[in-house]
Formats: C-alpha cells, sequence, structure tokens
C-alpha cells in the first residue's frame, strides 16, 4: 500500500464519475504495505479505495476481483468492486490496472485478544465454505514454486546461520509437499495475508477481511496457519500464544471441522506460513523497489516465528 504511482485528483475524479461513484472531494496516498498503490478516494457520495496494481496483470486480476464479489454475495464482509456501466471491475489508471471498492467500516485491531482471534477464525472458515463453488482458479503466485525460485535470490544476503536455516526449511516444505497427507488436505480459494492490518473490527465485532490481491488457490490450513502466526504470537519475541490460538482454532473448527490430514500437518503448515513471509520480507528488504512512503517490513520478524515453529510445534491436539 505504498504510493509506486501517482494519481492526480483529476485522474481520480474521471474514474468515480465513470463508475457513478460522485464526485471527487479528496484524495489521499496511503502508507503501509509493499505491494500495490492505494489512495483513500472521498466522493460526495461515500468512501472508497483506489488501488493501481504494480505486480498483478490484467490476465491475473480478474481471480482477485471477482472472488471478492463471490464472497461479498455470500454475505461475508469483504469489498465488493465497483463496476462501470459496462459492467468491468478492472479499469486502467495512470497506464495501471486498478479497481475501486468501498471503504470498511471499522478499523484494525492490532492488539488482539482471545475474542478478536475467535472472531477471525470463524469468518475465515465461513469464507472458505463461501469460495468452495469459486469456478475461477488461480494457483497461489506466493506457493512453493516461488519459494524455490526466490531463495537463491536472496540467499547471498544471508549470514551463514540464517542460510543454513532457509535451506534447511526449505528441504522441508518440499518434502512435506510430496505426503500423501498433504495431497489430501482440503483445498479452495485463500486470503493467504490475513494479518492483523487486513481485518477490520468494530469493538469485538468483525466488520471485514481486506486486501485480497495474495490470494489463490491452496491448501485451507495453510490459510490459518498464516493467521494462527499473526494473530496468535508474541509479536516482539515471535512465540507462540496459546490462549488466542485455541480461540482462533475451535472458533474455526466449529464451523468448518479440521479433517485427520489438517490435523497431522498443523505444525508442518504453520512453519510454511512463516517461511513465506520470512522470504518474501528478505525479498523485498534486501531487493526494494522505488516508492513513495515505501517502508519495507523487518524479516528478521518472521525469521524468529520460523525458528520457534521448528523449536515448538504446536499439535492440534493442544488446541481442540
Amino acid at each position: 500500500m505504498a504510493v509506486f504511482t501517482e494519481v492526480s485528483e483529476s485522474q481520480a475524479n474521471d474514474l468515480m464519475q465513470s463508475l457513478n461513484l460522485g464526485t471527487l472531494t479528496a484524495l489521499r496516498g496511503i502508507e503501509g504495505g509493499i505491494e500495490n498503490t492505494n489512495y483513500f478516494a472521498t466522493t460526495d457520495q461515500g468512501e472508497y479505495v483506489l488501488t493501481l496494481f504494480e505486480r498483478l496483470t490484467h490476465e491475473q486480476l480478474p481471480f482477485y476481483l471477482f472472488l471478492m464479489k463471490h464472497l461479498a454475495s455470500r454475505g461475508i464482509p469483504v469489498p465488493d468492486p465497483a463496476a462501470n456501466r459496462d459492467g468491468d471491475v478492472l479499469h486502467t489508471v495512470a497506464g495501471k490496472p486498478a479497481a475501486v471498492v468501498n471503504k470498511l467500516l471499522g478499523k484494525s485491531q492490532l492488539q488482539p485478544q482471545a475474542v478478536h482471534a475467535a472472531a477471525v477464525g470463524a469468518m475465515l472458515a465461513r469464507m472458505h465454505l463461501a469460495g468452495a463453488d469459486y469456478h475461477r482458479s488461480q494457483p497461489n503466485l506466493r506457493s512453493l514454486p516461488w519459494w524455490n525460485e526466490t531463495v537463491p535470490v536472496v540467499l547471498p544476503y544471508l549470514e551463514d546461520a540464517q542460510a543454513r536455516l532457509l535451506r534447511s526449511e526449505l528441504a522441508f516444505q518440499n518434502h512435506m509437499a510430496e505426503s500423501a497427507a498433504y495431497a489430501a488436505l482440503p483445498r479452495g480459494p485463500v486470503h493467504a495475508d490475513l494479518f492483523r492490518d487486513n481485518v477490520m473490527f468494530d469493538g469485538e465485532t468483525l466488520t471485514g477481511f481486506f486486501d485480497f490481491y495474495f490470494a489463490g488457490v491452496d491448501t485451507w490450513l495453510f490459510d490459518l496457519a498464516v493467521c494462527l502466526n499473526d494473530w496468535c504470537i508474541d509479536l516482539p519475541t515471535g512465540a507462540h500464544d496459546g490462549a488466542r490460538a485455541q480461540a482462533m482454532v475451535q472458533a474455526y473448527n466449529a464451523v468448518r471441522p479440521l479433517t485427520a490430514a489438517e490435523r497431522e500437518l498443523l505444525p508442518a503448515l504453520l512453519r510454511a506460513g512463516a517461511l513465506r513471509f520470512w522470504i518474501s520480507r528478505l525479498w523485498d528488504y534486501h531487493l526494494p523497489r522505488e516508492a513513495s512512503m515505501l517502508k519495507p517490513h523487518d524479516p528478521t520478524h518472521f525469521e524468529r516465528v520460523l525458528q520457534s515453529r521448528v523449536a515448538h510445534p504446536v499439535l492440534s491436539s493442544a488446541l481442540l
């Protein structure tokens, strides 16, 4: 959500009017994030988010945008992309593919308690079930094939101990992905990036999931593991928080019961979730792109989370 591409008020106003969303009254770049250009766009009809996609292509984007529409139609609180007179939800601004969605109510809960973790777990399970019959398919573009491609690129920047951990964990994940238990994991569209800052709350009430632009078809357990690795840890140390994790997993399981394969592979997928974000943060940190307001995330955070997940495996039996 850094600003890579500058958008003028005139450009934004033309788009908002073409979408029948009113006349622009304010445009403000959004700080944080590292993938796309985002603006808050206010009109005389409401508040919206304008996104310009810096890496995703016109061919890839329909999967994400129509997934949000599909989920919104099933009652999942997600942004609903605005269509023009021809019914198109994918637009072009400043030469970049773009979308406009409604701004969700509420605010991010950056210091979650068990009640917030439970709300995320239950809604995540509802989202997985709601997306099960979504007809478009696209792989998670930041899954194992991308890890295998990217690790050799970042290894030269690491100290010896870090490189050993990264190589060892990548080998473990490649081996795990070939197992029968992994093949048995239920799959479907996943958010794949549902961190604390991608969920809105009004008090203890969950009001929305957003930023679906890392979504793809993957194991539902991977999606749950990504959530557990952010919502249910101590941020300074990366250590597991049992109370919050139990609240999230039990709430998820009450909506969509975990299968035997999912219960078996939860520790491995927690490691996979930590590895995925350690690799991507190493990549963004050591090979950054220029952008206004760009603040790369600290990669050592997920190095600590991975070390914790390897040293102290969390079994599903301890959470259910």
